[in-house]
């Protein structure tokens, strides 16, 4: 019997088990954020990407390996053509598989639309993007983004019914830094948590990462001095360090690849739009999973061996250097936000 016949779960060469796939769907999205993409984006071809079919069948094999938890990403996921096929066929992965949980992360511009059918298909939780609360800031950041529509996505998620919402808030000095404590509060209001974000290093951006660095310690400091801030033992399968407001039903945590690196425990791989495993968010050590689906069709157990043999090559860590040119110019769309 060959050894991905008994493979039950991926583990690394440093004892780490995966459980957690990051699968981005597009690179393409109705916003240009200021640290995720350049103003003038050159998105890829459309027959480079994996089809819908290609996504199902490659998470399928990730979730009969042991994977416990399908993030789905982009760019902005609901501008996927086919995306609500896409949601009902992973969800019933979890009847078939041990998949646990399937979530997402979006920008909250297409919830109006999407959500009733998102829960209804399995989506147990999803990540909000929200960087301001103020229209023309928030205009700013996105640089084509509309807040009106985000505000109407979060309002459209809290009515669909998701297990959690999460809002996602990369924190920029001089940009939005002044609207720490605004934003959990807007979070505790709504009855929802948050995570901020130091901001990831990764692709040519207009702005200068160092001068707008603000790390998590100073996130934290700023709403210590507003909340109660009592340590979590809450771990959503990320890297978020959680804390509980005191007297609310809201959780702030904090995402530090800089100031607290959380490699040591990394349980996570990513899947970019092309089909790209990358084994690590801050390096370049990767397999071509397309080129096998496509040079063996319908060869899961293929398929299911260059998983596990990807698990050979994932680092230790990633080098990131927020105060150095990037040394990867793959933009955060592409990687999967």
């Amino acid at each position: 019997m060959s050894e991905v016949a008994t493979q039950t779960q991926l583990i690394d060469r440093f004892g780490r088990k995966v459980s957690y796939v990051r699968m981005s769907i597009t690179d393409r999205c109705d916003f240009r954020c200021v640290y995720c993409m350049d103003e003038e984006m050159t998105f890829m071809p459309r027959d480079q990407l994996l089809t819908l079919e290609e996504i199902v069948s490659l998470l399928r094999a990730f979730a009969e390996l042991g994977v416990e938890k399908i993030r789905v990403t982009g760019g902005e996921p609901l501008v996927r053509q086919g995306v609500d096929w896409l949601f009902k066929e992973l969800g019933a992965l979890k009847a078939t598989t041990g998949l646990k949980e399937l979530t997402m992360t979006t920008n909250g511009s297409q919830l109006p639309k999407y959500a009733q059918g998102l829960v209804e298909s399995g989506v147990d939780r999803i990540n909000i993007s929200l960087d301001s609360l103020k229209a023309d800031r928030f205009k700013a950041l996105t640089r084509i983004g509309n807040l009106t529509s985000v505000l109407a996505g979060i309002e459209a998620a809290k009515q669909a019914g998701f297990k959690r919402i999460k809002l996602n808030a990369v924190i920029m000095k001089g940009r939005n830094d002044d609207e720490i404590v605004d934003l959990a509060r807007f979070a505790i209001e709504n009855d929802l948590d948050i995570s901020y974000i130091e901001e990831m290093p990764l692709g040519h951006v207009t702005h200068e990462r160092g001068e707008s660095y603000c790390s998590s310690d100073e996130v934290k400091d700023a709403l210590a001095a507003e909340f109660e801030l009592i340590a979590s033992s809450v771990n959503t399968g990320g890297p978020s360090r959680y804390y509980q407001v005191a007297g609310t039903n809201s959780k702030v945590g904090f995402i530090s690849p800089h100031s607290h690196n959380f490699c040591e425990s990394c349980n996570r791989v990513r899947v970019t739009t092309e089909g790209t495993l990358l084994l690590c968010l801050g390096q370049e050590h990767s397999v071509d999973l397309r080129a096998v689906m496509r040079e063996y069709p319908g060869d899961v157990v293929r398929l299911k061996q260059a998983i596990v043999d990807s698990m050979e090559i994932k680092p230790k860590g990633h080098d990131f250097n927020v105060h150095e040119q990037p040394i990867i110019f793959r933009h955060m769309s592409v990687t999967g936000g």
